[in-house]
């Protein structure tokens, strides 16, 4: 039984609390913490004059504001803390505030506390927020009352009160969010697990620990979805405590989802065809296995197969931007690591011009040559890792006499216009960086979108 929202409203009423981050989840959190009889102060990094409107807005709810360098060392003497997703929980000054008595929490971990619906949570490497959005559009399409939050969708925790006990939820969860996780989530999916966000954890068992989290308090009544061709995730049967599902693109499964004969089966039902999918590529014929497995209980088959017929994919992956003189251009910015663009690279089947690099997440890029070089006809780099991907094709060819032709540029816009002057008629050029954006562009999305109008302005 989740508990009932009338103790957190007591509990916050008059607290001194304090929000870290204000972004895109804790604008509304700290507007509903003010609502709720809360004493916020909002710290953030951003100047008053970066945060604009936000900050006049705040002055208007007597939010105290501690902005600018060094915000951090005033963050002493409250009662509650409400951490942004990507802050370590081990950080200095998280550490001071929790020896003084502190709770430490998220508004993540509040609202999974105190939501009545039914929670479906999906985390992973890759898949996660199509897989996420996949399950959504199979609950809507069935016609259920569905909220859609985490990493993609609104944040939610503001709503919570008006989410009833028959409606369903579904969450995109990041490794971040999930670190300090310790609630049980009703329908847990890990898509799969490689390394990613190594700049951020200590190395990557604290990065698998975390993705843990989404299913290690659940009770026998949970259900775990796992990706049986994946080392790491298949590992987790052996921890889990409620019903195991595993999905394959590779084997039969009995009691699961998998594919066979370009036919999606779950529990040996055939649900539809690969063709019948519109989006492209294994990696999504994976994504709705995982799908359909998590909402079979809810669902129908035919409610699935028309959702696979219909859903066109999610923006920045692998998306169709135009056809410019028989060259496809396709918009993948979502690819922040190797094996995301290795993924998008599998899904065209053919040899691409690659448009790669961005900031360094201290992640290897020997994969993406040793994998990806039959896919690519060319190679684009930009960004702080151009010469670290250079050096793992490099290495591609000293070891294996392997050469894919590789350009450098500067630019986003240079590397488009290159890909221009290169593409032959039939020729597909896709960004896919297998990179974070932090160097050049704020998030994936920034980057993708300027991509596109870009794109879109070829002559």
């Amino acid at each position: 039984m989740k508990k009932p929202f009338d103790e957190f409203k007591e509990f916050i009423k008059d607290k001194r609390v304090a929000v870290v981050g204000i972004g895109v989840s804790n604008i509304p959190l700290i507007r509903f913490l003010v609502k709720l009889g809360a004493k916020v102060t909002a710290f953030d990094k951003k100047s008053r004059k970066e945060l604009g409107d936000v900050a006049d807005e705040f002055d208007r709810l007597s939010v105290t504001l501690e902005l600018g360098e060094g915000y951090l060392d005033r963050l002493t003497g409250f009662e509650v803390v409400f951490k942004t997703p990507s802050m370590r929980i081990d950080c200095e000054a998280l550490i001071r505030v929790k020896e003084e008595g502190a709770y430490i929490t998220s508004e993540m971990e509040e609202f999974v506390k105190y939501c009545k619906g039914k929670i479906f949570g999906v985390t992973g490497s890759d898949g996660k927020t199509t897989t996420t959005t996949i399950i959504s559009k199979i609950l809507m399409e069935a016609g259920y009352k569905t909220w859609v939050g985490g990493n993609i969708g609104t944040p939610l925790f503001a709503n919570v009160e008006e989410i009833k006990e028959e409606d369903k939820v579904v969450l995109e969860l990041s490794s971040f969010q999930l670190m300090t996780m310790d609630t049980p989530i009703d329908v847990a999916v890990v898509t799969n697990l490689a390394p990613n966000h190594l700049d951020m954890h200590k190395d990557m068992d604290e990065y698998i620990n975390a993705k843990k989290n989404i299913f290690l308090y659940q009770d026998k009544s949970g259900i775990l979805i796992l990706n049986r061709e994946n080392d790491i995730t298949h590992s987790f049967v052996s921890e889990a405590k409620g019903e195991v599902r595993e999905f394959s693109s590779k084997r039969k499964i009995e009691k699961g989802a998998y594919f066979k004969d370009n036919i999606l089966y779950v529990d040996d039902k055939e649900v539809c065809e690969k063709d019948d999918i519109i989006i492209n590529g294994i990696h999504n014929v994976e994504n709705y296995l995982a799908a359909f497995l998590a909402t079979k209980d809810e669902v129908s088959i035919e409610v699935m197969k028309r959702v696979a017929k219909t859903f066109g994919g999610v923006e920045h992956r692998c998306e169709f931007v135009r056809e410019l003189k028989g060259v496809k251009y396709y918009n993948d910015s979502i690819a922040s690591n190797p094996t995301r663009a290795l993924a998008g690279l599998f899904a065209f089947e053919k040899k691409v011009i690659l448009i790669a690099g961005g900031y360094d997440k201290n992640i290897p890029f020997e994969p993406l040559a040793e994998n990806g070089y039959p896919y690519i006809k060319e190679l684009i780099l930009l960004g702080a890792t151009k010469d670290l991907i250079k050096e793992a094709f490099d290495k591609l060819k000293i070891e294996k006499g392997i050469e894919v032709p590789i350009v450098s540029v500067e630019s986003l816009e240079e590397a488009v216009l290159k890909a221009k002057d290169i593409a032959k008629e039939g020729d597909i050029v896709t960004l896919s960086p297998a990179c974070a954006s932090f160097d050049m562009f704020p998030n994936f999305e920034v980057r993708g979108n300027k991509y596109k109008e870009i794109v879109k302005n070829l002559k």
